[in-house]
């Protein structure tokens, strides 16, 4: 006899995060096909001309990428933490399976990417390695109740792993021209706000506004001004479990940004980066080893990387497989994580700073990868669906 799964017990917040990334990830995906309408019409000198626009020392780019992402990356770093102290990532079992499967969707598709690039152009090997959390899940969402609510927690912690990897990635590889008095006022503010949340200070607005003095110092210290989204929420205090949890600081700041971010910071960025003209691009620029290795990277690699490593987790008995699911829902849900866009683009830009062809070639690529997960692993996670879970 078929068992009965087991039953998911979810927080009202993860339950609440996962609605509103996947209805974030289906107007992502208007969004970016927007802008590449846009960029291939007779607006499209209108859409480029806007994007370079200065606005205090600034384009209008430049504000989107490093200002509105903060954001991004704070409430990035707020849901980090909340996992990882209450949340689905608060114990090892919890993040056995869902860990080891994020290591081999980083590690695999940037070997792959390797592979096909060499000199300069070996810079973007992080390219392939992040999981779009609001494009995946928003393509989850269409397959409706016929994907088990515990793929759904799996692709979620995984994606949240992997934005933390992301992060480090960033911060470590992506960072230049290091000036060290801004970046010794930055340890300073960063001390001041831990400091802060020891001594008990709950008073949010505090927070916020050596927030934005971080956010000046990091941008000014060479280390990316996202990641200065990161470090605040770090120091953002959560306390207690329960009712009390849920009025804490943190969660006060997260269900306050987590509508912006999904449904304006998140497509905004979408928009400014998604808009790649094909005017100059023959099929043959497909082939280049860019976005052959971007595409290759996240379409073979991420699905690769990501069942080897849950597979061996699972068969190694260090997790288990998520309750009343299949084997081949389990590898539809690693093809899904190739879906890389939000983070993908943007590592892309950081990575060819300097080359607006290969940033055009970055997106090509990501576009092209992502479609291919989106679709096939849609098209299998349906055809899955009519086939009973067994366990084991």
């Amino acid at each position: 006899m078929q068992k009965e799964p087991r039953r998911v017990r979810l927080s009202k917040a993860f339950r609440s995060f996962i609605e509103n990334e996947a209805s974030g990830g289906i107007i992502l995906m208007i969004v970016a096909a927007l802008a590449l309408v846009v960029a291939n019409s007779p607006w499209s000198e209108l859409y480029f001309g806007l994007l370079h626009v200065e606005v205090g020392g600034l384009s209008i780019l430049h504000w989107v990428n490093d200002a509105l992402m903060a954001i991004f990356f704070l409430l990035v770093g707020l849901e980090i933490k909340r996992e990882m102290i209450s949340g689905q990532l608060s114990s090892w079992p919890r993040r056995a399976l869902p860990g080891f499967a994020a290591v081999g969707g980083m590690l695999v598709p940037a070997l792959i990417f390797i592979a096909f690039n060499r000199g300069n152009t070996i810079h973007g090997w992080a390219i392939p390695s992040a999981t779009d959390i609001a494009f995946s899940l928003g393509v989850l969402s269409l397959l409706g109740s016929r994907v088990p609510m515990s793929l759904k927690v799996f692709l979620t912690a995984l994606a949240i792993i992997d934005d933390l990897g992301a992060v480090i990635i960033i911060a470590l590889f992506y960072s230049s021209g290091i000036h060290v008095p801004a970046l010794i006022g930055v340890a300073v503010v960063f001390l001041i706000l831990i400091a802060m949340n020891r001594m008990g200070m709950m008073q949010l607005w505090a927070y916020v506004i050596l927030g934005v003095i971080l956010w000046i110092l990091v941008f000014k210290s060479g280390i990316h001004a996202t990641i200065a989204g990161v470090l605040l929420a770090l120091a953002i205090p959560m306390r207690g479990s329960g009712k009390a949890a849920s009025e804490s600081p943190l969660h006060t700041l997260e269900h306050a940004i987590q509508p912006w971010v999904g449904f304006a910071v998140v497509p905004i960025f979408g928009f400014a980066n998604a808009g790649v003209s094909f005017s100059g691009v023959a099929l043959s620029n497909l082939a280049d080893p860019v976005p052959l290795g971007v595409a290759a990277g996240l379409f073979i690699g991420k699905q690769l990387g990501v069942f080897s490593f849950a597979w061996l987790a699972i068969k190694l008995r260090l997790s288990e497989r998520p309750a009343g699911t299949t084997w081949t829902q389990l590898y539809g849900v690693a093809i899904l994580c190739g879906i890389g866009f939000t983070m993908s683009l943007f590592i892309g830009l950081l990575a060819y700073s300097d080359s607006t062809i290969l940033q055009d070639e970055t997106k090509l690529g990501v576009l092209m990868g992502s479609l291919l997960s989106a679709l096939f692993g849609a098209a299998l996670l349906a055809v899955a669906a009519r086939r009973p879970a067994r366990q084991g």
